[in-house]
């Protein structure tokens, strides 16, 4: 540490994970380098001992215009603000999780690292005897209920309405930069200092966050001469140090820029908060007859346990601005949806694409594929957002009271109807109507649909006053609109009115790279919702899920999620926790499950083939015998691989 000559020394500032849960909290980490690695294995830059976190779990790589987090096929995967991700663009505030641990980011942009004032280290040996040092103990505003209390004197009751009026300037500011700006602004305005700088630390970061200098005559950004010596034992012993006079004390004889400039006192005190060093408070004079003295000393060090707890309390505000903006982005710019699939990416840019218009959607799909995410996300990006968004499931209603529940009624239109009711349509208005399964619409609530596209106006049920109406459409069908408009079951004229803009989400075994992804989701959410720690899925697990057909797509995965947390016992998921259904076809390919679970495969062999045997091969007569339906035989002969005889004729 005590190198001759000066040392030009930059500010560390930029973009940095904060550990804020886990075995390194506390900890902060800059984002340097072209590459981070995150994991188990101490060969990383952030290495976490925790058996839940893969060797090599992820990496943050800098790119021209921010970080991006990557995946690297982690057991227990990587989350971004509780969703699990395999890759992301980084925002300020984003809060990754990985194992038990989690990490926030700060972006280089945010006012979390300000200051761009340059460092010059004078590399000096211990000072000498002209060297004032005060221990926390011993300062007299930092211990005022000591035993020989405050002196009261004139000079006390001063300086207590300095620190007074000096606590109320910087909680008049917000945001870190201004704190520390109007901290030195505060500062030369009551000490007779030629220049002050506040510079800020971070635990496990060498060198200084934030180096922000103010020189009373030449103004901010001006080069900061320093003590290497006085900062380290500052910020190492948590002292603060006065030197007196410097040109004639040897100690500094080596210290050429402090000579040069005739600097004959040096002060420095640390910014400390709930026994935590966040940094140095360094002032210097040179004027004459601007000496310093011990009194000084003790109303500096008092200054900068202000300045300290100001800088606290901004870093936390701006982390929960920070967080506060993310959420809103969540709300309000992304998507409920999860995968980062080819096949979802092509969702999302058709989201992106057709938010800001007015043109009608037809959303098609198997059932349980997330065409009503999709529909909400297109709402909630357009500037319909403000607006209702009500969704309407044509086949959970029937016939006679859909044309009410869609236009509303007066009130006397028919048997119940005792007063006036706005249909749903009506309730929407200025916003967007999602008719799900609109191909369960009977043919002649469909010509009333046409009309209502066509004019944009509609009638209650018994009214005879057209009523204006300014929706979106969003419609959703599971089955084939097209083929369905040639057979006569569905109007050609109200597929071609809704067939604006079409979209065709993918089935879950189209997209099974997405399916960890999913499974890790609902198994954090469901863990939350029981109260059960489920800290991840098994890889025989996975890879079971991974398997499955998944014919009720992502509905039938979150099913089957929950009823893993429910019933499982461990804090992963296991494979013997999934329905049986899934490692039944599972164990059909001829992967191994569980000992236990290949058991219960054969006894079931057993007891079919028996049945059969029994009923003289009549499926029917062997369904009887074994109390389940013929339909539920078959299905359990087809995924346990039999080969029954042929059934005989009785």
């Amino acid at each position: 540490m005590g190198d001759s000559g000066e040392q030009a020394v930059a500010a560390t500032g930029g973009a940095r994970l904060e550990a804020v849960s886990g075995p390194l909290k506390g900890k902060l980490f800059p984002l340097t380098g072209d590459e981070v690695s995150i994991g188990r294995d101490p060969s990383n830059e952030i290495s976490l001992l925790d058996s839940l976190v893969s060797r090599r779990h992820c990496i943050i790589r800098k790119e021209a215009n921010g970080f991006r987090l990557q995946d690297l096929e982690s057991r227990n995967n990587t989350f971004i603000s509780g969703v699990p991700v395999r890759e992301r663009v980084l925002v300020h505030g984003d809060q990754i999780r990985v194992g038990n641990s989690i990490l926030v980011f700060q972006g280089a942009n945010s006012e979390s690292v300000p200051g761009n004032t340059s460092l010059h280290f004078d590399a000096t040996p211990a000072p000498g005897a002209a060297t004032v040092i005060l221990r926390k103990e011993d300062a007299r505003y930092l211990q005022p209920s000591r035993p020989d209390g405050l002196p009261a004197t004139a000079k006390t009751v001063r300086d207590l309405n300095v620190l007074l009026e000096f606590n109320r300037t910087l909680n008049s500011v917000r945001g870190l930069a201004a704190v520390q700006e109007k901290a030195l602004d505060a500062v030369l305005a009551i000490v007779p200092a030629d220049q002050a700088a506040v510079l800020l630390t971070e635990n496990g970061v060498a060198g200084f966050s934030s180096i922000v200098g103010r020189h009373r005559r030449l103004g901010p950004n001006q080069p900061i001469h320093a003590s290497q010596t006085i900062l380290n034992r500052v910020l190492e012993e948590n002292l603060a140090i006065l030197s007196s006079d410097v040109q004639s004390d040897d100690a500094y004889r080596e210290a050429e820029s402090l000579l040069e400039r005739r600097v004959h006192s040096v002060l420095a005190v640390p910014l400390e908060v709930q026994e935590k060093i966040l940094g140095v408070m360094y002032l210097d004079a040179h004027t004459p007859g601007a000496r310093f003295d011990s009194d000084l000393l003790q109303l500096v060090t008092t200054l900068g346990n202000i300045t300290a707890l100001a800088i606290e309390n901004a870093r936390h505000v701006e982390r929960l601005g920070g967080e506060n903006r993310r959420l809103n982005e969540e709300l309000s710019i992304h998507h409920s949806m999860i995968g980062e699939s080819k096949a979802m990416h092509e969702v999302y840019g058709f989201v992106s694409r057709v938010a800001g218009r007015d043109s009608t959607v037809l959303i098609s799909g198997e059932s349980g594929t997330g065409k009503e995410l999709v529909a909400r996300a297109v709402h909630t990006n357009s500037g319909r957002a403000d607006k209702p968004f009500v969704a309407i499931n044509c086949a959970a209603i029937t016939e006679t009271l859909l044309e009410s529940e869609l236009f509303g009624h007066e009130r006397g239109a028919f048997t119940g109807a005792v007063s006036l009711k706005k249909g749903k349509l009506e309730v929407a208005e200025g916003g967007t109507v999602f008719l799900d399964e609109i191909g369960e619409l009977a043919v002649p609530m469909q010509a009333k649909l046409l009309r209502v596209l066509q004019e944009r106006e509609f009638e209650r049920v018994g009214g005879t006053r057209s009523i204006k109406l300014d929706v979106r459409l969003i419609a959703a069908t599971n089955r084939d609109l097209k083929e369905a408009s040639k057979t006569g079951a569905f109007r050609p004229d109200l597929y071609y009115r809704l067939n604006v803009v079409s979209l065709h989400m993918p089935a879950l075994r189209e997209r099974r790279e997405d399916i960890p992804m999913l499974a890790a989701f609902f198994a954090t959410q469901y863990g939350e919702k029981v109260k059960r720690r489920v800290a991840g899925i098994s890889p025989e697990a996975r890879a079971c899920l991974t398997r499955y057909d998944w014919p009720g797509n992502v509905r039938e995965l979150e099913n089957a999620i929950e009823r893993a947390v429910v019933l499982g016992s461990t804090e992963l998921i296991l494979a013997e926790d999934l329905p049986d259904s899934i490692l039944e076809e599972t164990a059909a390919s001829g992967e191994p499950v569980s000992a236990l679970h290949d058991g219960i495969r054969e006894a079931k062999k057993v007891l079919i083939e028996r049945a059969i045997a029994q009923a003289n091969g009549n499926y029917t007569d062997a369904a009887k015998i074994l109390g389940v339906h013929p339909n539920h035989l078959f299905r359990l002969i087809r995924t346990l691989n039999l080969k029954p005889k042929r059934q005989r004729q009785g």
